[in-house]
């Protein structure tokens, strides 16, 4: 069954990534989009990296409160470290949200017995993150009405705002709480009754805290912004003259798109909706390419750092490893976690 599953997603990858590619390569001159790149605002990009990079300070501070109202303390230094090398293994894994679980099991390893609070505050962060960016999407649409055409895409909008809120009334309301245990008796056949519940709770528990959680998505709202805004800088940096007002719009859909577990991190599908919802506002193939590309490689940047810490980690515990083998006596000592 799993190795079924897994077939059927591999499978599902494959087909969507190649139709991504498909589409972008019969949109696309490559000579042109090399040109394009190649002559790209080195500014506009530095600036864009330097926005993703400082967002990251606000974000762990807005993860160690939320962690610190469910009693864990932790370091902000620690949290920061942990969402640098979580942006490093959202590079190799489907999707951003293989980042987070990246965070919650180091995290859960640092609090043992708190996994479901902290996969609860992790999932909160993600769901704020949404709520946030939904709201400027719904402000930035109501301004551009009768300034930008942004077509088909309304109705995906509206959608992604039903979802949001029918969520939030699943994870929040009490109402809501009672009816989710018929789904008990599936889940206990599925075997991850257990998890489910403790996640649920977890996440549940941040009801009790109303202010936290509107002072919390308050800041999510500004840190989003500016994100958003590193996005529109990527444009600006290949010759893409519009304000930031359509990449408003089109934020809760991009970071949706990017939520897709069906390709690596996103590859080809982030670059093809650029070309299609930047099509729509009379934006070139080539340089809407180019703008989602140049925020592919920003993402590979802001990684960097977390490849770095996570490496150096390794070869660190391997070398204190390797001197315990050595150490006189070595062999004689017991091991950790063995009975006396």
């Amino acid at each position: 069954m799993v190795r079924h599953r897994r077939a059927a997603r591999a499978g599902a990858a494959l087909v969507v990534s190649g139709l991504c590619v498909v589409y972008i390569v019969a949109k696309i001159d490559f000579r042109e989009t090399a040109h394009v790149l190649s002559h790209s605002k080195l500014w506009a990009v530095g600036l864009a990296l330097a926005i993703l990079v400082l967002a990251l300070l606000p974000l762990s501070w807005r993860w160690q409160k939320l962690l610190a109202v469910r009693g864990m303390g932790d370091n902000l230094r620690w949290l920061l470290r942990a969402y640098f090398v979580s942006y490093t293994a959202s590079q190799v894994l489907p999707t951003s949200l293989g980042g987070d679980a990246m965070r919650i099991v180091e995290t859960s390893r640092r609090h043992p017995g708190e996994g479901g609070d902290v996969a609860g505050s992790v999932l909160l962060e993600r769901f704020l993150g949404g709520i946030a960016t939904l709201l400027l999407g719904v402000v930035s649409f109501v301004l551009a009405i009768g300034r930008i055409d942004v077509g088909p895409y309304v109705l995906l909008e509206v959608v992604i705002a039903l979802g949001t809120v029918a969520l939030a009334v699943v994870l929040f309301s009490r109402r809501a709480r009672r009816h989710l245990r018929r789904f008990e008796a599936p889940l206990e056949r599925l075997r991850v009754a257990g998890q489910a519940r403790k996640l649920y709770l977890g996440l549940h528990s941040y009801r009790d805290h109303p202010r936290l959680v509107t002072e919390m998505l308050g800041l999510t709202i500004v840190v989003q912004a500016f994100r958003v805004l590193a996005i529109w800088l990527c444009g600006i940096a290949v010759g893409i003259h519009l304000s930031p007002l359509p990449y408003f719009v089109m934020g809760p859909m991009f970071f949706l798109v990017m939520l897709a577990p069906f390709t690596l991190n996103g590859f080809a599908l982030r670059e093809a909706f650029f070309v299609s919802f930047l099509g729509q506002l009379g934006v070139g193939a080539d340089q809407a390419f180019s703008a989602g590309f140049l925020y592919f490689l920003l993402a590979l940047a802001l990684s960097a750092p977390g490849a770095l810490i996570w490496g150096g980690e390794s070869a660190g515990a391997l070398h204190r490893a390797a001197r315990n083998r050595n150490e006189p006596g070595a062999e004689q000592r017991p091991r950790e976690g063995a009975l006396e």
